[in-house]
């Protein structure tokens, strides 16, 4: 009873959700209220599959949290359209960290609602009652630093606004089941940005400057593309999927990441081979070129990168700046190779390139993928080439440019 953490689960579908028993609901509502520790650090309450437990199941549960001045919740509950969050709530002084998932969002209390302690918001699959209800939520947390939204759950949105002045840390996913007029980003002070947006809906993006801007991870369509890569050009560590559509309408370069030390590709993707030729032109100043395909992509035979097209000039970094190539889950096709002899062909700073074949994936003999680099010729007569089968891992401090 003075445990300042306190997990309730029910995560077991076939014990709990074919069950008739309430136990775990007639647990919580006996010994919750009887806690005695004056601050619960950490309330969890997972009920994805608790098929007894209500909105005013939950609503009296987080009144008692808020009474013990809770730091730290995290709530799992998919209801439909149904409010689980007391006005006590929105007036918590002591909360910390909130992680909500499959609940739904309504519209905050107009009159003494504020989170003032609030720095890290997770919201995962939400019902959203309107248009406003997140930026509702957002305008309440004075000193947030840290925001994560996931949009998954099938849904249709006006424009969505994001607008947190204090926010450092900011990841979006947005699935294509959405359908969206678009969104606003307008967070000044950002360190970190991870957008996620597979929305092939056409939708309108607007990103404020983000000159604070250190570190970006970008996974997004093509259409949206230039909207994005216009918005990080502060960046100095930037990690992408993406590609340039065969058009090339959407991203044709006119950007300088000056900042830009290192960067990572994945190119999983039909028509990524183009966006990593106008990245490098881009980036005069890059260090570090890593590139890979993504763990959650495996090899695809049918959507497999294109054939390079190499650069009409060298791009600069390769004359002046890049230092270190990898290359993970290397699968010797005659792209790849090109990219990697092109590469090992002109940049006459280069230290060390590393290669990691993926014979998993795809089976190509490992001593013809070494013959074929190690033959090529390198601008640089000081760099060492080391080829590697197996997973990629790094562990070479020099390696790390950030």
């Amino acid at each position: 009873m003075w445990l300042p953490n306190l997990e309730y689960t029910s995560t077991s579908p076939i014990r709990t959700y074919y069950s008739n028993s309430p136990a775990l609901v007639e647990f919580i509502d006996k010994n919750l209220p009887l806690h005695r520790a004056p601050v619960i650090e950490r309330l969890s309450l997972d009920l994805t599959y608790s098929r007894h437990t209500q909105p005013e199941h939950i609503k009296r549960w987080l009144e008692v949290a808020v009474s013990r001045h809770v730091r730290d919740l995290d709530i799992h509950y998919y209801s439909e359209d149904e409010n689980v969050l007391p006005s006590s709530f929105y007036t918590c002084s002591s909360l910390v960290i909130l992680k909500l998932s499959g609940v739904t969002l309504v519209d905050v209390p107009s009159t003494a609602a504020c989170l003032p302690s609030l720095k890290t918001l997770r919201l995962q699959d939400l019902t959203y009652q309107h248009d406003d209800s997140l930026q509702g939520l957002l305008d309440i947390c004075p000193a947030l630093e840290d925001l994560s939204v996931d949009f998954v759950r099938e849904h249709s949105m006006g424009e969505i606004t994001f607008i947190v002045p204090t926010l450092q840390r900011l990841s979006l996913f947005m699935a294509d089941e959405w359908d969206l007029c678009g969104y606003v980003i307008d967070t000044p002070c950002l360190k970190y940005l991870k957008l996620e947006d597979w929305n092939y809906w056409s939708h309108d993006i607007e990103i404020k400057d983000m000159p604070e801007l250190k570190d970006a991870y970008v996974d997004v369509v093509s259409p949206v593309l230039k909207s994005v890569i216009g918005s990080i050009t502060s960046v100095k560590h930037l990690t992408i999927c993406s590609e340039i559509s065969k058009s090339g309408g959407e991203y044709s370069g006119g950007f300088v990441f000056n900042q830009l030390k290192h960067l990572k590709q994945c190119v999983c993707k039909e028509n990524s081979s183009d966006l990593l030729g106008q990245l490098l032109k881009d980036s005069p100043n890059l260090r570090l070129l890593d590139i890979s395909h993504m763990e959650d992509h495996g090899y695809d035979e049918g959507n497999e990168m294109v054939c390079w097209n190499q650069p009409s000039r060298v791009p600069e970094c390769l004359l002046s700046s890049l230092q270190i190539l990898r290359w993970s889950r290397y699968f010797g096709r005659p792209q790849e190779r090109d990219i990697a002899v092109y590469i090992l062909k002109r940049a006459p700073r280069l230290k060390k390139a590393r290669i990691i074949a993926d014979t998993q994936e795809h089976d190509v003999p490992n001593l013809e993928m070494i013959t074929e680099l190690a033959l090529s010729s390198r601008a640089s007569s000081r760099c060492e080439l080391v080829f590697v089968k197996g997973p990629p891992v790094w562990k070479d401090k020099e390696d790390c440019m950030c």
